[in-house]
């Protein structure tokens, strides 16, 4: 028998056709998968009186209280303690922290890192080292690192052969425009490395593509979205 969660998924996938989910299995790894259009993408952090959004069921009632229908939430970008973003936050146009281009230990810092952006030209990864754009305004936008692919090249710094097997949840832009969301199986018999990680994205038609988080990483849909989560410092949100 399958386990709930993966009948769950596959219900997910039949109720939902406007949008692309389904569970994909590469080189023994299986991830969880949703492609959509940039327009169905939020990102938050803040509510307007300032308030940080930090689980999932919080940003479910403020997405609802602005008139919105999430369907399926995702962690953002890596954080530091208290919940602030690494890097860059823009929120519904508002820019709430600032381009994070300084040098330190970890993913984010492995350069280059990179920003994943919804704007006037739809969705975009980028190097932050490129940021701000020119002639773009940008609506939503999270910065984590390190970068997994650009311009087709996977980050100079993965090892193929690494025995670094996480949990990871990351974002690409496929070729058509559309966005691809990604977590890899907790449950899973193997997880990815960060090579197979970006690997796995340029499968899916990706030329770019950010990691976003690791351990604490989460994916739900449906009543999940109301159950308690992690804390995070943002919350991507696909929305009907």
């Amino acid at each position: 028998m399958k386990p709930l969660r993966h009948i769950l998924w596959a219900i997910f996938v039949i109720c939902h056709c406007h949008v692309s989910a389904e569970t994909i299995e590469k080189e023994g790894i299986r991830y969880f998968v949703v492609k959509c259009d940039p327009q169905k993408v939020r990102i938050v952090w803040r509510d307007p009186e300032g308030r940080q959004i930090r689980d999932f069921p919080a940003a479910k009632s403020f997405l609802e209280s602005q008139g919105e229908k999430p369907w399926l939430l995702m962690n953002g970008g890596i954080f530091e303690p208290g919940g602030i973003p690494s890097g860059l936050l823009v929120q519904s146009g508002e820019e709430l922290c600032p381009v994070n281009r300084k040098e330190g230990a970890g993913n984010f810092f492995l350069k280059p890192n990179g920003i994943f952006l919804i704007g006037r030209q739809g969705a975009r990864v980028v190097d932050a080292g490129a940021f701000p754009l020119n002639n773009e305004v940008v609506r939503f936008a999270v910065q984590s690192g390190p970068i997994l692919l650009i311009n087709g090249k996977t980050h100079p710094a993965f090892n193929k052969g690494s025995d670094s097997r996480l949990l990871r949840n990351g974002v690409g832009v496929m070729k058509d425009g559309r966005v691809i969301f990604a977590i890899s199986d907790r449950k899973g018999t193997k997880s990815p490395n960060l090579y197979e990680f970006a690997d796995f994205f340029r499968s899916q038609g990706c030329s770019d593509a950010l990691f976003l988080d690791g351990d604490i990483s989460q994916m739900r849909f449906g009543a999940e979205m109301s159950r308690p989560s992690n804390q995070f410092g943002s919350i991507i949100a696909v929305v009907e």
